[in-house]
């Protein structure tokens, strides 16, 4: 299996690597023109030790887990590749979208590729300097290794037309956005060593909830809006969309295992015990048991009151005078909890933000992410969306790009070197 040449064809294979803090998650999928089709998937519990609020703790066990997983999945794809895209989240990981206006002096004259070089430096210098200073101030290191993870155009207008190519326009006004995802270098690095390790090239290291916001065929509407709230094992990663584009991502870590740990203390279970107990409170089994169904609930009570502070507290970062979308949309493991919908569906945190109205909460299905086509028939539910939306990233990468994105990739080369 020698390394698969992405640029002669888009009939080739690739792996969706979701490294959570409680399970990782590993698709194996074929690209074919616009959509990628799973054919193997598999996955493997994470230790407690392995992993703390999404960051790798143990690299060797992480590895272990990994190969796990991929052993499953290959043995359903009866194919190995070797290029991968792999997934990033916890709370030090910062995306964020970079809006510059740049007024022309001849509004007459065609934009050159020169012109829209110096503009998108431009906004890469700003955004690297704001990452690495929001990261110095939340861990105290004034001198933090931040590394830029991923990198994406996402709006172009001229005098407030929306374009997805500016060479050759003429205007007076350009605003171009790029979103950037930044990381400290010890969490990026982690996540290149495990690949080195297992033998897969890394196509791409993206931060998943712009992976997961990107799943829903954003490209195709310019005024879809919606927060989408992945919640993991050890984090929560929100990202709020605006007009079809990418605002921003926040991640806090306050995820699953924090409800199974109230409910082991509650109960006097084991962590394992506690898991099961809650799934089967999630898939409503537990009602039959009315006592300890009432008793679960209570004891994940104040756990559900901070989290929802949580998310409060990032979507403060948002508002900046614009009213927030009205949609919620929900994923990942630990959004099958029934009050966290529950919670979010209560009014009180909503009249202190900028709401329009109360907001509608739906969970992500997988038929929603209608560019991966599963032909495994396990991707069932909301757990399953975000190694989904990193291979629906791929389809992407595998594509012809833009002259926008081209520019882009060499200013993000040159930030990294």
């Amino acid at each position: 299996m020698g390394l698969f040449d992405w640029g002669k064809s888009k009939q080739n294979h690739a792996i969706a690597l979701d490294i959570g803090t409680e399970f990782v998650k590993a698709l194996i999928f074929r690209i074919e023109e616009d959509r990628a089709v799973v054919i193997g998937t598999g996955r493997q519990r994470q230790r407690l030790s392995d992993m703390q609020g999404g960051r790798v703790t143990d690299i060797s066990g992480v590895i272990q887990n990994c190969e796990v997983a991929l052993e499953r999945a290959f043995e359903k794809a009866g194919v190995f590749p070797k290029q991968c895209v792999i997934g990033i989240a916890g709370e030090l990981v910062k995306g964020t979208t970079t809006t510059v206006h740049y007024k022309r002096e001849n509004a007459k004259e065609k934009i050159t590729i020169k012109e829209l070089r110096d503009i998108i430096g431009k906004v890469q210098a700003k955004s690297f300097d704001k990452a690495r200073s929001e990261l110095a101030w939340e861990t105290g290191y004034s001198e933090i290794d931040v590394k830029l993870v991923n990198s994406a155009v996402v709006d172009v207008h001229i005098d407030g037309y929306r374009v997805s190519n500016p060479l050759g326009f003429q205007g007076r006004d350009i605003q171009v956005g790029i979103f950037n995802a930044f990381a400290p270098i010890v969490h990026f690095g982690a996540l290149q060593t495990i690949a080195e390790d297992l033998g897969l090239d890394v196509l791409a290291i993206a931060a998943e909830p712009y992976a997961v916001a990107r799943s829903m065929g954003l490209d195709d509407s310019t005024d879809f809006s919606a927060i989408f709230v992945d919640i993991g094992g050890g984090t929560t990663d929100i990202a709020v969309v605006r007009g079809g584009g990418v605002e921003g991502t926040k991640m806090f870590a306050l995820g699953g295992r924090v409800f199974t740990k109230s409910i082991a203390d509650a109960c006097d279970l084991s962590f394992a015990e506690a898991e099961q107990l809650k799934i089967d409170y999630s898939t409503g089994k537990l009602k039959e048991n009315l006592e300890m169904y009432k008793k679960v609930a209570q004891s994940i009570e104040n756990d559900c009151q901070v989290w929802l502070a949580g998310v409060e507290l990032a979507l403060e970062e948002f508002s900046n005078g614009d009213l927030l979308p009205s949609r919620i949309l929900l994923c990942g493991g630990g959004s099958l909890l029934p009050d966290i919908q529950k919670y979010l569906q209560t009014k009180e945190w909503v009249k202190r933000l900028p709401f329009s109205k109360q907001p509608k909460v739906d969970y992500i299905r997988p038929a929603q992410v209608s560019s991966v086509k599963d032909d495994t028939g396990k991707l069932i539910d909301s757990q399953d969306i975000t190694p989904m939306a990193l291979a629906n990233l791929a389809i992407g990468l595998a594509g012809e790009a833009t002259m926008v994105e081209e520019i882009l990739d060499k200013i993000v080369d040159g930030l990294r070197s």
